[in-house]
């Protein structure tokens, strides 16, 4: 359950700057693509006011006021359309931005020393790949650490028993090179 906490999150905008201007570029995309219906709906409704068969004020009348009440309609309702698609997008740019919020905070994390073991992100978010990609190369590379200390230590105990057959002028660079050894090992264990 702790687990479960731990992996939602309660706030939806995470990365304004990418959520919205996401949920913008699709509302515009959608928007001006759906303009098309209002437009053709009112040039039907002219091309119908124009023709000369239709004699009577009150048809006009009645044809103008029904184009009016219709593109209204259209216009409320794509409106309300839009509005549906932003917050939809905004959701979707979410599961997007999640995920890459979560890796830039792991990345700052390990950079500052405090490993959390794997990453995870939410189910249902995307590039679940990502994590495992990531993980699995964290792993390669701790192992390859792990193998280049254990060489570090054998050069390091190589070099003590040296210092004992050396010549006293030799033993210097040597104390200073196992130094600079201990030093690496030091930075990456500590």
């Amino acid at each position: 359950m702790e687990n479960l906490e731990k992996n939602r999150r309660s706030t939806y905008i995470i990365n304004p700057r990418f959520q919205i201007r996401f949920s913008l570029y699709v509302c515009i995309l959608i928007f001006i693509s759906s303009m098309a219906y209002p437009f053709l709906i009112y040039n039907f409704a002219d091309s119908l006011l124009s023709n000369p068969k239709l004699s009577s004020d009150l048809t006009r009348a009645a044809i103008q006021s029904s184009r009016n009440e219709l593109i209204f309609t259209l216009v409320i309702v794509h409106l309300g359309y839009t509005a549906i698609i932003f917050i939809t997008s905004l959701f979707l740019g979410h599961k997007i931005a999640g995920p890459i919020h979560k890796l830039k905070i792991y990345l700052s994390e390990l950079r500052d020393g405090k490993s959390r073991g794997k990453l995870t992100f939410r189910k249902g978010d995307y590039f679940q790949e990502l994590a495992e990609d990531f993980n699995g190369a964290y792993e390669n590379i701790i192992e390859t650490q792990k193998k280049d200390f254990m060489y570090l230590s054998e050069v390091n105990a190589y070099l003590n028993n040296l210092i004992l057959i050396v010549p006293d002028d030799k033993k210097a660079i040597l104390n200073e090179i196992n130094k600079k050894l201990s030093e690496i090992q030091e930075r990456y264990t500590a």
